[in-house]
């Protein structure tokens, strides 16, 4: 009798490097894990990989130069407005950098109480007690005599303090302002470069509707090579993230090639069809911190055909107190097995399907793989996930 459901292996691989074979790599890594511990593949398995080895090993990187040239291409005017950017040193500080060296102004609308991933720029508990609100529009002298005092918990940091150093560092001015509403930027300039990320789409589209002139986000900024760098034709600048004090890595482009390529290696290594993914960024929200951690533009960025769609369950305690409320025992366990065997192919707005969120297979699977392999020094960039398509009824 089968006793355990699914599980999940971080492998571990070489540091990967500019250049590799990245699906053999991951194939040879794979088949020494399966020879050292013992397992079977079988169909439905499924093999993650990081999308930082991916873009690693395809050379996808930009220089802060790179980022600068780009934008002084779509913004000759050299003043621009920078909109709702997440305040990370690992994800937007390079890119920061590169607009600073390319104008000559920036005007920064940052939102408030938070980030839209969570990263805090003030004390709530100040704010309350303030003259302002959600809907109030604060400026940098406002924010300074009543907020700046604030620090991150994380970072020991106040982000304002540190994008304004490092703005003035490439001889730029730099302006704040505090607003939850887009179009208070063009109250201060035209040319606007959003660089939000999953809402970027309603905020260039608000600022076209209402007088922008120049707007682009950050999925416009070296979407095609400039100077012979790395691009990402769909996303841009999105997904990337620091490498050097001078380079950027950005998100990978060649996803789709390297997980159909690594399921054919591995249909025919082992006769079985296992599904493929390149991950990024869970998308799971820190309940202490609040972070939401999806800073990437999506979770997967690639995956094979075996992974679209959402999952369609049954609410096993529900139906054990309901349906089958005078059964225990074995005869309980096998009533809900034909329950699972007979269930409709689509329980969307079924009772019995009620708290199963369908949210999407890879999302779900990018976010159990994030917290498997994590962001530091595990060495596991490959995640590999057995029995994820199971249920009860599988013996």
């Amino acid at each position: 009798m089968r006793t355990v459901g699914t599980v999940v292996r971080g492998i571990r691989t070489p540091i990967i490097k500019d250049g590799d074979d990245l699906a053999t790599i991951v194939v040879d890594s794979l088949m020494n894990a399966k020879e050292n511990e013992g397992f079977e593949f079988r169909d439905k398995d499924v093999v993650a990989i990081t999308e930082a080895v991916v873009g690693i090993s395809e050379g996808n990187y930009a220089t802060v130069d790179d980022v600068a040239n780009d934008l002084v291409n779509k913004f000759p005017s050299k003043n621009i407005g920078v909109v709702y950017p997440i305040l990370s040193r690992n994800r937007f500080s390079l890119i920061l950098k590169g607009i600073a060296r390319g104008m000559d102004k920036i005007t920064m609308l940052l939102s408030f109480p938070s980030d839209e991933v969570g990263n805090g720029i003030l004390d709530e508990d100040v704010l309350d007690k303030s003259e302002f609100n959600l809907s109030s529009t604060i400026t940098e002298e406002e924010y300074n005599k009543t907020f700046s005092s604030w620090i991150h918990p994380f970072t020991g940091l106040n982000m304002v303090d540190f994008y304004r150093e490092l703005v003035k560092s490439e001889n730029c001015e730099i302006e704040f302002v505090f607003s939850n509403n887009p179009k208070e930027i063009l109250n201060y300039t035209k040319d606007v470069l959003a660089c939000d990320i999953h809402t970027r789409e309603k905020t260039k589209k608000t600022l076209k509707e209402n007088g922008g002139n120049n707007i682009y986000n950050l999925t416009d900024v070296l979407n095609e090579p400039i100077n012979n760098s790395g691009f990402n034709p769909k996303y841009g600048l999105l997904g990337s993230n620091k490498s050097t004090e001078e380079r950027l890595k950005l998100f990978p482009k060649t996803g789709d090639t390297l997980v159909h390529k690594i399921q054919d290696m591995l249909k025919e290594k082992t006769g079985k069809t296992i599904e493929v993914m390149v991950y990024g960024d869970g998308a799971f929200k820190d309940p202490v911190g609040h972070i939401w951690e999806l800073a990437d533009p999506v979770v997967s960025p690639a995956y094979t055909s075996g992974l679209e769609g959402t999952p369609n369950e049954l609410k096993l305690k529900y139906i054990s107190d309901n349906k089958f409320a005078d059964l225990r025992g074995e005869e309980l366990k096998e009533a809900i097995k034909n329950e699972i065997r007979e269930k409709d192919n689509n329980l969307v707005g079924n009772m019995a399907s009620q708290g199963t969120t369908p949210r999407r297979i890879t999302d779900l699977i990018g976010s159990l793989c994030d917290l498997t392999s994590g962001s530091g020094d595990k060495g596991t960039p490959v995640v590999f996930v057995q029995g994820y398509f199971d249920n009860l009824s599988n013996d």
